[in-house]
């Protein structure tokens, strides 16, 4: 039997406090499209929020567990520890004003790779980040009923960050699955997968003296 190689990331899957707090923040300040609403067939008594691009294109869509009564976790070893969007080179200063404006904490965290990074989180605390890639967008369009003008638009993931204390065992496991590294930056290693660039990206943040991270209300379930 032939294997299908790993083209990218399919999609992202956290955990949320307040579905309707959830499902404003992302459709009304991020501008993506809530393509779905489903349960969690794990667990029938929670929804399970779908959010992406105008045709819930894979590579750009967020999910989101439901989980009312759960605490807040947080992020650390042995987690995706941002979830990170690609947006057009020239869009940094629209983002950066549209956040400021609906009262969302953002900050520039200067260039990574040569690309500028503004960092922010969901309502939850979910660290999220928008790069700025000159490259072009990976399938999908932009939801057409956005808020968010098209040439500003988010354009599916560009790469998660997974921390790690050490870096040689993930490499390892990264490439096993195909991905190939590619860069580095300080303490983080960089991987790309198939094609390489935005949506096709895996970076390694080495951080031996952090704590295990706890997942609950803030954090990624899956990737």
């Amino acid at each position: 039997m032939s294997e299908t190689p790993i083209a990218g990331i399919h999609h992202v899957t956290a955990i949320t406090s307040d579905p309707q707090h959830c499902v404003d923040f992302y459709t009304e300040v991020l501008g993506l499209r809530l393509v779905k609403r489903t349960v969690n067939f794990d667990d029938p008594g929670a929804y399970h929020l779908y959010f992406g691009d105008d045709t819930g294109s894979p590579g750009s869509i967020l999910t989101f567990f439901a989980w009312p009564m759960a605490g807040r976790g947080h992020a650390g070893v042995g987690q995706v520890d941002v979830t990170s969007f690609s947006i057009p080179e020239s869009s940094l200063d629209y983002w950066e004003q549209r956040l400021l404006s609906t009262r969302t904490p953002v900050e520039r965290s200067g260039k990574r790779f040569g690309e500028e990074v503004l960092t922010l989180a969901d309502p939850d605390g979910l660290k999220l980040e928008l790069i700025a890639h000159p490259g072009p967008p990976r399938g999908g369009r932009p939801w057409k009923d956005a808020s968010v003008p098209v040439d500003h638009a988010i354009r599916g993931f560009y790469s998660v960050t997974l921390c790690e204390q050490g870096y040689e065992a993930t490499a390892r496991v990264l490439e096993t699955m195909g991905f190939r590294k590619i860069g580095e930056h300080g303490n983080r290693f960089r991987f790309d997968v198939g094609e390489g660039g935005a949506g096709a990206r895996v970076d390694v943040l080495c951080a031996s003296e952090a704590f295990y991270g706890n997942i609950a209300v803030g954090t990624v379930h899956h990737v």
